[in-house]
């Protein structure tokens, strides 16, 4: 810490969850040793702002909320907290201006945790759907837990580029060496991830499929790098992962469309406080709709 005056210890550790801190060329975790004559290259991110102001102007939709919690349906193109590039017109920025929802204390444990309150799990920026967020510290921690012993049912709508391969995709995952904001089965240690797939109807004499995505895991850009390394049929209109469309025909549905073809279309949980069984559903949004319908008359 000698070397970088005036950084907190969190912050370096932020630096390293983004990938802007490499050993020896390599990205690290904050818990790897760094041995004698190693080469440490950092690359400072951008200071986190010190809170997040309520604005009323985010949009999403409420499909239940209660004192302990709400369910919501992003709409594609709302980032779900602050971060990096990110930091305006999220959908904590959005809750914060609804009654009842308050800001997280600060814990030394999560230093970011004012700027993501309440918020247990994520979908991309580019993927519409369901989510649930927490209004209370025991509804988080209970939520979290239900997430981390697999029990959250969580089901996705995909359409696909080409037709993949069902069945159960079972991977280590963990980030792209060549990029920090990619993530790849590609790795030799990782977290496992688990996938199911479903091919619902095959679309545009194969050339697309709409697609039934469940999770076991939720890693970042699960479904994504899941469809695309593993099942040979990326989400249709995927920039990071996906391919050029083969045609002129299936290249204007995709350039209409402008985001990967991604919805969180089912989310099953245990209430927190009442124990009660929840399951939500959100019907994919017109864009999406409006794709599958050009994809079926192809």
């Amino acid at each position: 810490m000698g070397l970088l005056d005036g950084v907190s210890r969190a912050t370096v550790q932020r630096w390293i969850r983004e990938g802007r801190v490499r050993v020896d060329g390599e990205p690290c975790r904050p818990s790897d040793d760094v041995r004698p004559g190693s080469v440490v290259e950092v690359e400072p991110g951008a200071p986190l702002p010190s809170s997040v102001e309520p604005d009323g102007a985010v949009p999403f939709g409420v499909l239940y909320e209660d004192e302990h919690l709400v369910v919501v349906n992003k709409p594609a193109g709302v980032v779900v907290h602050p971060g990096r590039g990110n930091w305006e017109h999220t959908l904590v920025a959005g809750l914060l201006s609804r009654p009842g929802f308050e800001r997280a204390p600060f814990d030394d444990r999560d230093p970011m945790g004012p700027l993501r309150p309440g918020i247990v799990h994520r979908i991309d920026k580019n993927t519409s759907g369901v989510l649930v967020v927490a209004k209370k510290e025991a509804a988080r921690e209970h939520l979290k837990k239900q997430l981390a012993a697999h029990t959250v049912e969580r089901v996705y709508r995909a359409i696909s580029l080409g037709v993949p391969k069902a069945g159960r995709i079972e991977t280590l995952y963990g980030r792209n060496r060549s990029s920090r904001l990619r993530f790849t089965t590609k790795v030799r240690e990782g977290r496992t991830a688990i996938t199911h797939v479903t091919v619902d109807e095959v679309l545009a004499e194969r050339g697309a499929a709409l697609v039934r995505c469940r999770l076991e895991t939720g890693r970042t850009h699960q479904i994504r790098v899941h469809l695309s390394e593993c099942a040979g049929a990326s989400v249709f209109a995927d920039s990071t992962y996906g391919k050029k469309p083969p045609t002129p025909e299936l290249r204007a549905v995709a350039d209409a469309l402008g985001r990967q073809a991604l919805h969180a279309a089912v989310l099953g949980f245990v209430h927190p406080a009442t124990g009660e069984a929840m399951r939500f559903e959100a019907e994919m949004p017109g864009d999406m709709t409006r794709a599958l319908e050009a994809l079926r008359g192809l």
